[in-house]
């Protein structure tokens, strides 16, 4: 019997990478996607997709009620405006959203307990590391610790690309022969990819690096 793995799914290329991989690897992979209140759902609904494409369970989860305890995120609050810019930018850390890793990993490990599983994937890497404090080396390390001691199951936290870029990532990805058409990556949630926010701008700079065309649609395109 295949082992059992939880990867919680955004539906960006990241996580998509992630769940590519798992399901590779031979694991029963069990996909969790969140609704925490972001600005749109567009996301979510790129990752529904590929879950029914790949016949990979999947759970999205409604926790927007949790926007009244962690708000003044530009991703969550649609009074304040998306930052334009590379995440290099200090503006950038309007999107953090308070505490969120450790809460959707706390969920995240409570699944993997309650079926069996011994391990929890996510996307963190390290063009992340600069504006995302718990998408850091020793943010990961802290809630290992604490993932092996919350329950009588360790749940290890398993982050393949940790210590790589978004780059590494992509050309992992496209070594795989991966479709990144089918993640969604821009923090608007309009027809096409803005291709200014710091996501946008950090995924097309990968592309570009990795000589490679992104299939994904942006709105400059049509200037």
């Amino acid at each position: 019997m295949a082992q059992k793995v939880v990867v919680i799914y955004s539906g960006g290329m990241d996580s998509f990478t992630i769940l590519n991989m798992a399901v590779a690897q031979g694991y029963d992979v069990h996909a969790l996607s969140f609704n925490y209140g972001q600005r749109h759902s567009k996301e979510l609904d790129y990752a529904a997709r590929v879950c029914s494409e790949l016949k990979v369970q999947h759970k999205i989860v409604d926790i927007s009620a949790i926007n009244e305890l962690v708000g003044g995120s530009s991703l969550t609050s649609t009074d304040i405006e998306v930052p334009e810019g590379h995440y290099a930018e200090d503006n950038m850390k309007s999107t953090v959203v308070p505490n969120r890793n450790m809460i959707l990993l706390s969920m995240a490990v409570g699944y993997a307990v309650s079926l069996g599983a011994d391990k929890v994937m996510y996307g963190a890497h390290s063009g992340d590391h600069t504006i995302y404090p718990d998408c850091r080396p020793e943010f990961v390390h802290k809630m290992n610790d604490v993932c092996a001691i919350a329950n009588y199951e360790p749940v290890e936290i398993v982050t393949p690309f940790l210590n790589d870029s978004k780059i590494e990532i992509l050309t992992e990805g496209l070594k795989m022969g991966l479709d990144y058409g089918k993640s969604w990556t821009c923090y608007n949630g309009r027809e096409k990819a803005c291709g200014k926010c710091g996501s946008c701008q950090e995924r097309l700079e990968a592309f570009t690096v990795v000589g490679a065309t992104d299939p994904l649609e942006y709105e400059d395109e049509d200037a």
